[in-house]
């Protein structure tokens, strides 16, 4: 069941984003890690998050996109105690692995206001 919700997906990622926009993608400044207490951050799947001293860039935007920008897929649970590290954003709840998600990278998108989120996904 696990494989074939992922279908969808794999499907969804690969159409066009032609009516919809993204910032340009520039470094805004560097964080330092700080080795967070034990047991707060997930640790599963060769995490990299939170390297005691460790220089992070971070970004405020993302680079162009157009209808032939490369897509990477990631697999992540949205389960409790899953490697999604939390509840959605977009209802804060945790979803069974066996229910297809789509989760898009905060910022990633700037989607016109005369197209709504729903319509601008299913044009991807």
């Amino acid at each position: 069941m696990k494989n074939s919700a992922l279908l969808p997906i794999v499907l969804l990622s690969t159409y066009s984003l032609d009516n919809i926009e993204a910032q340009q993608c520039r470094p805004s400044g560097p964080i330092w890690g700080r080795k967070p207490p034990p047991n707060q951050y997930n640790q599963e799947n060769d995490s990299d998050c939170c390297k005691d001293g460790k220089h992070y860039t971070t970004y405020k935007c993302s680079p162009q996109v157009s209808s032939h920008t490369e897509a990477f897929l990631t697999l992540n649970s949205f389960e409790a105690g899953g490697d999604g590290g939390g509840p959605s954003e977009c209802d804060e709840q945790y979803h069974s692995d066996d229910t297809p998600v789509v989760a898009l990278s905060t910022g990633y998108l700037i989607i016109p206001k005369h197209i709504s989120l729903s319509t601008a996904l299913r044009r991807m």
